[in-house]
């Protein structure tokens, strides 16, 4: 598959101010581990290519198992990921998935049970910019480096 376009060089103040929100959160003090997860798992449902490949090498960076990884589609079934975890996927879930979901509230609560209101605050925000990178990624049919 081809690219369209590099964006970046299109619209460079876009693409800064995205990286300005990303360096927001890489300090607001959600775990390095867990936010991984929530980009991988927002970019399985999007389908991203390039950013499936840079969040999978991040979290195995980060000491992210395999093994967690490959199931990761199938969080539900397995009792491999914490409650805090779980609930973060939820709201990934349901936020990727928006139109089909409007936010259950189950699943907010799920979120409020683990996370202080800053921390669904800056999660959310970290779910919402996972989804616009998806966006430009698979719009833009970017491709993730050659093997």
């Amino acid at each position: 598959m081809e690219e369209r376009m590099n964006w970046q060089d299109v619209a460079p103040d876009a693409y800064k101010a995205m990286v300005g929100v990303e360096i927001y959160l890489a300090r607001c003090g959600l775990e390095n581990s867990l936010k991984e997860l929530v980009k991988i798992r927002a970019s399985q449902i999007n389908g991203c290519a390039f950013c499936l490949d840079m969040h999978v090498t991040d979290a195995r960076k980060h000491g992210e198992s395999d093994r967690r990884l490959s199931l990761l589609p199938a969080w539900r079934e397995v009792s491999w990921f914490t409650a805090r975890e779980r609930a973060a996927l939820a709201w990934t879930e349901a936020l990727t998935l928006l139109p089909q979901s409007q936010a259950p509230d189950a699943d907010y609560n799920a979120v409020r049970e683990q996370f202080t209101e800053k921390e669904i605050a800056d999660l959310t925000l970290l779910i919402s910019m996972i989804n616009a990178w998806n966006r430009f990624g698979v719009g833009f049919r970017r491709q993730p480096p050659a093997l």
